[in-house]
């Protein structure tokens, strides 16, 4: 085979993996900017390295042109340093997932987002603001037993904010094991064709929203803002990004397009365990607030509502801004 003949032949197959290992060769963000682009798939780039490497060998055989020859020995060069590499640190994927990867998937997944932030805001406000003209309201909605136990843990004169005893450290672990179940529960809801993820997020802003307004019309609200204002940020928004995850899970079984419904199932599984993993992460972060911070009455309100202000511009800044740039996460 004459040359002209084989560089015809195997150009498109050259030119492809030039193309991958210049997008992977920066980092594997920069990869994922082009993820839909006309590039290799990476499971398919160990096949693709082999022919190079027999096309190498042929082409050294054949005594084709040292510029032919320096081509593709450059060429199987890069692929050996991006194939064999040390993957990064575990610790520094971590970072990449949460500050990158996650808030991209978060945006990947915008109408469900923006559909259950309406299932839980809607019925927030509304109750809230109903409880404003009719407080009588609440006792449809909750116990007497559970009205009084709100009201005794915002009350202004208790010692501290939002609970009656415990200490930071055991209350710390009590926020984390009720906070992260009620973001999974959102979630797995979804299974049930997205209507049990409706009702939760529907059922948690109506609870939030009468407590709010039931504490603020008998006097209770500034204790209770102080202490919700903070991890709010993290722990309002996260049950939300569940919600929106479970959502997603529950269209991908109602309506799963032209691919078998067990795939699509599947796929957005994947996607709501992704998602998953940055909702328990900020539910963590959410718990530390709530009890090493949130509890501290001798704060003045100036000081949480200005930490306040700081940690809700931190997490709407990072689901908007993180990772802009670097593509779409999968």
């Amino acid at each position: 085979m004459r040359q002209e003949q084989f560089v015809t032949r195997y150009q498109g197959e050259w030119q492809a993996l030039e193309q991958w290992l210049a997008l992977r060769g920066d980092s594997a963000r920069r990869a994922r900017q082009h993820a839909n682009a006309d590039t290799l798939n990476d499971e398919d780039i160990p096949q693709h390295y082999r022919r190079l490497c027999q096309q190498l060998a042929l082409a050294r055989k054949r005594g084709y042109s040292p510029q032919l020859v320096a081509r593709l020995q450059a060429l199987m060069q890069q692929g050996h340093s991006l194939l064999y590499r040390t993957p990064a640190p575990r610790w520094r994927r971590a970072l990449e997932f949460l500050f990158a990867d996650f808030p991209q998937l978060v945006r990947s997944q915008a109408r469900s987002m923006w559909v259950a932030t309406a299932l839980f805001v809607v019925p927030l406000v509304g109750s809230f603001a109903l409880l404003q003209w009719h407080p009588q309201l609440i006792h449809l909605l909750m116990d007497n037993g559970q009205i009084a136990e709100f009201e005794r843990m915002y009350d202004p004169a208790s010692p501290h904010l939002g609970r009656d005893s415990g200490t930071d450290w055991m209350m710390f672990g009590h926020y984390i094991m009720n906070n992260i179940s009620i973001g999974l529960r959102t979630f797995a809801s979804g299974l049930l064709a997205g209507v049990g993820t409706v009702l939760v997020l529907l059922f948690n802003g109506l609870t939030i929203g009468a407590v709010a307004g039931h504490l603020q019309h008998i006097g209770h609200g500034d204790p209770f803002w102080r202490f919700v204002v903070g991890h709010g940020a993290f722990e309002l928004t996260a049950i939300v990004i569940a919600g929106g995850a479970g959502l997603q899970l529950g269209m991908k079984l109602l309506a799963p397009g032209r691919r078998r419904r067990v795939d699509a199932l599947v796929e957005g599984g994947v996607i709501g365990a992704r998602l998953c993993l940055g909702v328990a992460a900020m539910l963590l972060v959410a718990a530390f607030i709530e009890a090493f911070w949130s509890s501290i009455a001798q704060v003045p309100a100036w000081g949480k509502y200005g930490v306040a202000a700081v940690l809700w511009t931190l997490v709407l800044g990072w689901l908007w801004r993180g990772g802009r740039g670097a593509g779409h996460a999968h």
